[in-house]
């Protein structure tokens, strides 16, 4: 899981959950998830530092593949997730 290569696809829905909290962010992402198409890319933006360990478990037990999460500037965390 890295941020090289994941940059260079194309996202189809992007969430904004910065400055939330745990559980918010992953479930907007599950909101997000179940509009979307299998194959389809999701991004995340979120600032809780707990959400990289969520987002992991959350992949595990959906079947969603993470394919990346990157710390960017200012603490923002960008998980990436292709929907089953």
């Amino acid at each position: 899981m890295s941020g090289q290569g994941a940059a260079a696809e194309q996202v189809d829905v992007e969430v904004d959950a910065r400055g939330m909290n745990c559980p918010l962010p992953i479930l907007k992402a599950k909101k997000a998830l179940s509009g979307m198409q299998s194959g389809q890319l999701l991004r995340v933006l979120a600032t809780d530092a707990g959400s990289m360990r969520d987002f992991q478990a959350f992949a595990r037990q959906t079947g969603n593949e993470l394919v990346a999460q990157v710390q960017g500037d200012g603490g923002v965390i960008s998980h990436m997730l292709r929907r089953r």
